[in-house]
């Protein structure tokens, strides 16, 4: 059965906030008593999943939900001038043509994800942007737009990059993409077992063929 709906993560599937992030960390740090992180870090970071993240960097759980918070709201400012991952503004509108619905989850606010997408022209081509405080929180959320749009699991596409990314998607029993040009490295994302691992965004159209 063919896809019918695709669901794309933001943070490093739609958008490179990867350095924005680093930088907005850093920022924060000092008021959380964490250390700083050093863009030499980023590679070897690739290769944690978020939970081993967090106890590498010894980021206690209860302060997750208040560093998103002040995080997301820090990125507002400077959403707009972030860039489009390179390549993905040209698939986007062909794969928009061959499914039914098109959407966001994310871990960033559904404002930041609007300001971004009406400023690289894309907004219009999404159906719906759907957001979660939580980092372990997309599976629910996956399960609640099936129901929303009546949907079959197996019509369903989650795109992501990050372990957790494929995790909440088999959790709520639908596919994943999962893309190596976001945050997890190629290695990472290949032990979780995604239904597809993609390297370039063309190669998502290989997914859902015209006619």
């Amino acid at each position: 059965m063919a896809y019918r709906t695709i669901i794309f993560d933001f943070d490093g599937t739609l958008a490179n906030t990867l350095e924005e992030s680093r930088r907005i960390y850093n920022l924060l740090a000092g008021d959380y008593g964490l250390r700083e992180v050093a863009a030499e870090e980023l590679p070897a970071l690739r290769h944690f999943s978020v939970l081993e993240l967090l106890d590498h960097l010894d980021i206690p759980k209860r302060r997750v939900p208040s560093l998103l918070s002040r995080g997301t709201s820090l990125m507002r400012g400077n959403i707009a001038n972030l860039p489009l991952i390179d390549g993905i503004d040209a698939v986007l509108p062909v794969l928009r043509e061959r499914v039914n619905s098109f959407g966001v989850l994310t871990s960033n606010t559904e404002t930041n994800v609007d300001l971004f997408l009406k400023a690289r022209g894309l907004r219009d081509e999404f159906d719906f942007i759907s957001s979660t405080s939580k980092l372990t929180g997309k599976s629910t959320h996956l399960r609640s737009i099936r129901r929303t749009f009546s949907l079959h699991p197996e019509e369903m596409l989650y795109v992501g990059d990050e372990i957790r990314d494929i995790k909440a998607a088999k959790k709520a029993g639908i596919a994943v993409a999962a893309v190596t040009w976001g945050f997890n490295s190629e290695a990472s994302l290949a032990a979780e077992s995604p239904e597809h691992l993609i390297s370039t965004p063309d190669q998502l159209l290989e997914l859902m063929p015209s006619g």
